[in-house]
C-alpha cells in the first residue's frame, strides 16, 4: 500500500465509505435481495427501509460518492444502471449524478480550447455560449456555432482530471487486492481484474479521440437504420481534451409529455434501437454500452439520438458467436445448453469441482427454465445474462466482463424501450430479430478475401489429394503403413515412470541389504564390529547411506521438477 499523504486521504474516505453504508439498509437489502433477484425482478425494497434513517441512506450515497470525485461519480452511474445489485430507491439516487455535476468556470473551458485546438474561441466559433448546456463527471458540454453556419456542441474534458482518476485508481486497485485475498467475495468476483477492466474503460473515456472514432464506425454501422442517428464528430476540432460534434436537437425520452407521444411510434422505434444493437453485439463486435435515458433522446422529427460514446463494449469474432448461441438458448428455455455455452465462456478456478459443475449446471437451468415461463411482458434477457453472471462466479466459474456489461446494456435497453412503450416486450423482439442477426452474421465472415481464401485451400486440397490417397493404398498394401503419435506431455509420461521405476528398484535393493544383514547377524565370524558380526554390521550401514541418500535425492528431485513447471508456467 502507499503512504503518501494523497493515498492515505483516499484509504480514509473509502473505509469511511463502507463503514456509513456497509453495514447498514443497504447491505441488508442487497444481502436479502441476491438472492431473490431474477424471481421477482428487480432487488426488492424491504419492510421498513423507507423510515427513519434509512430513508435517507441513497441520498447520503449519492451525496458521498460525489463529494469523493469524479471516479467514484462514475461508479455510482454505473451502479444505477444494476438492479441486480442495488435496490430501486438507491438506483434513483444515484441517476441523478448522470447529468447533475457542478460546472467549472467557462475560463477554465476557453483555456483548454486554445491550447488545445491552438485557436482562441473567438476565432474557431462564430458563437460560443458561456453557460453549459450539460455538465457531468469528467467534463462538460456547450453549445457552439461553427464559422459555416453550423450547430454543434463542444465537450471539454475537466481540467486535472486524470491525475486526480490515476490516483483514485492506485487506491481501488490496492483495495481490491486486499479484498481479493482475504475475503470469500474477492475470490469469488475477482475484484482487481473489475478495477482494471474498470480502469481500461475510464482511461478510454478520458480520450475524447477515440470516442470520436467509437463516433464514426458506430456511425456507419447504424447507417441501416433510419431512424437511429448518432452525431459526428468535427475531425478538425477534436482533440484527447476537446470533443466537437453535430448538435442533436431534441428532448430526453424521460422528458416526453403525453401530447409528444401521441405522434411518437414508440414500439417502431424500442424494436429499431433494439435490433440495431443487437447487429452491433454479435455482428460488429463494437456496440454502445451505455444507452441508459439520458444518453438518447428524441428529435424533432422523432427519431431517436444516440449520444455519449466513451464507454463501448468490444467482442472477439469467438465471443460473438458465443453469445449469439448463448442468448438463442435463453430466448428458447434451453438450460442445459446455455450452462454449456457458459462453461465455454468461463475460466475455471482452480479450486472447482465436479460437483460445483454440475451444480452450476442446475443453477443455470433453473434460471433459464424461467424465461419462457415468464409473460413475455416480464421477460428481460439483460436480466438473465447478469443472474447467470453471477451464478457462474458462485461456482468458481469466471466469465468474461464482456458478459456482464451485455447484461447491463441489454437492461438499460429494456428501460429506454418501456420508457417509449410501455408495452414493449424486448424478449419478443430478440427472438423475431435473432435469426436475422445470425443471416447477417454469416454475410459478414463472407467476404471476398475469406471465399478466396476457402477456394485456394479447397483447390489445392483437391489437387493432392489423388495423389496422397495412391501413397496410402500403397503403404497398406506393403504392410508399411506407419502411424505415429507425437504429444508434447509423452517425454515427461516416460520420464515420471521412469523416475518411478528407479526408485523402486533402489528401494528393493535396500530392502535385500537390510535382510541378508538380519539373517548375517546369526553368523558367528572372527570380524567383529561394536561386539556385532562385522559383514552383517557392513550390510547395515550400506542399507543406511543407500537409504539416506534416496530420500535425498527423491526430495531434490522433486523440488527441482517443481520449481521447472513454475518457470514454465510464469
Amino acid at each position: 500500500m502507499r503512504l503518501s499523504p494523497t493515498h492515505l486521504r483516499r484509504y480514509k474516505d473509502i473505509v469511511l465509505l463502507f463503514l456509513r453504508h456497509g453495514r447498514g439498509d443497504l447491505a441488508r437489502q442487497i444481502q436479502q435481495g441476491r438472492a431473490e433477484f431474477g424471481a421477482e425482478g428487480d432487488i426488492e425494497e424491504r419492510e421498513g427501509s423507507g423510515h427513519g434513517a434509512a430513508s435517507k441512506e441513497p441520498e447520503q450515497l449519492a451525496a458521498d460518492l460525489e463529494r469523493m470525485g469524479p471516479t467514484f461519480v462514475k461508479i455510482g452511474q454505473i451502479l444505477s444502471g444494476r438492479p441486480d445489485l442495488l435496490p430501486a430507491r438507491y438506483r434513483e439516487a444515484l441517476a441523478r449524478l448522470q447529468d447533475k455535476v457542478a460546472p467549472f468556470p467557462v475560463e477554465e473551458v476557453e483555456s483548454i480550447l486554445f491550447s488545445e485546438l491552438g485557436v482562441r474561441v473567438s476565432k474557431a466559433f462564430a458563437h460560443f455560449e458561456r453557460t453549459p448546456l450539460a455538465a457531468a463527471s469528467l467534463g462538460q458540454v456547450h453549445r457552439a456555432t461553427m464559422r459555416d453556419g453550423r450547430e454543434v456542441v463542444v465537450k471539454v474534458q475537466r481540467p486535472g482530471i486524470r491525475a486526480v482518476i490515476a490516483t483514485d485508481f492506485e487506491v481501488l486497485h490496492d483495495v481490491a487486492s486486499l479484498l481479493d485475498r482475504h475475503t470469500e467475495a474477492g475470490r469469488l468476483y475477482h475484484f482487481s481484474e473489475l478495477v482494471e477492466e474498470f480502469g481500461r474503460t475510464l482511461r478510454d473515456e478520458l480520450n475524447y479521440e477515440r470516442e470520436a472514432d467509437h463516433m464514426r464506425r458506430i456511425g456507419r454501422s447504424l447507417a441501416e437504420f433510419p431512424r437511429l442517428h448518432v452525431p459526428q464528430p468535427v475531425s478538425d476540432y477534436c482533440s484527447p481534451l476537446v470533443l466537437t460534434m453535430e448538435h442533436a436537437p431534441g428532448r430526453k425520452i424521460t422528458r416526453l409529455g403525453p401530447l409528444a407521444r401521441i405522434d411518437l411510434d414508440g414500439a417502431g422505434l424500442a424494436d429499431e434501437l433494439l435490433r440495431a444493437y443487437l447487429k452491433q453485439v454479435l455482428v460488429d463486435g463494437l456496440f454502445h454500452a451505455d444507452p441508459h435515458p439520458g444518453n438518447i433522446f428524441v428529435t424533432g422529427e422523432n427519431h431517436l439520438a444516440l449520444l455519449d460514446f466513451g464507454m463501448v463494449g468490444r467482442l472477439t469474432p469467438l465471443l460473438r458467436e458465443q453469445l449469439l448461441q448463448l442468448l438463442m438458448a435463453i430466448n428458447e428455455g434451453r438450460g442445459e445448453a446455455a450452462a454449456e455455452v457458459l462453461a465455454e465462456l468461463g475460466a475455471c478456478d482452480a479450486k472447482a469441482s465436479p460437483a460445483d459443475t454440475q451444480a452450476l449446471a442446475r443453477s443455470v437451468a433453473a434460471v433459464v427454465a424461467r424465461q419462457p415461463e415468464a409473460d413475455l411482458q416480464d421477460r428481460a434477457v439483460g436480466r438473465a445474462l447478469l443472474m447467470l453472471d453471477h451464478e457462474a462466479r458462485l461456482h468458481r466459474l469466471h466469465p468474461p466482463p464482456e458478459l456482464s456489461l451485455l447484461g447491463k446494456t441489454l437492461l438499460q435497453l429494456d428501460e429506454v424501450g418501456r420508457t417509449l412503450d410501455p408495452n414493449f416486450k424486448p424478449a419478443e423482439s430478440i427472438k423475431r430479430h435473432l435469426g436475422e442477426i445470425l443471416a447477417a452474421r454469416i454475410r459478414s465472415d463472407l467476404t471476398r478475401g475469406n471465399l478466396f481464401s476457402t477456394l485456394l485451400e479447397a483447390k489445392n486440397f483437391a489437387a493432392g489429394l489423388p495423389g496422397r490417397l495412391n501413397r496410402v493404398m500403397e503403404n497398406l498394401g506393403r504392410r508399411e503403413f506407419e502411424l505415429t503419435v507425437k504429444s508434447p506431455e509423452t517425454d515427461e509420461l516416460l520420464a515420471g515412470m521412469q523416475k518411478i521405476a528407479n526408485r523402486i528398484s533402489a528401494g528393493l535393493v535396500l530392502a535385500a541389504l537390510i535382510v541378508g544383514a538380519a539373517l548375517l547377524m546369526r553368523v558367528d565370524t572372527e570380524f567383529r564390529v561394536w561386539g556385532y558380526p562385522g559383514l552383517a554390521m557392513l550390510c547395515f550401514a550400506a542399507a543406511a547411506a543407500g537409504g539416506g541418500w534416496l530420500v535425498i535425492a527423491t526430495f531434490w528431485s522433486d523440488s527441482r521438477d517443481e520449481t521447472r513447471r513454475r518457470r514454465v508456467k510464469g
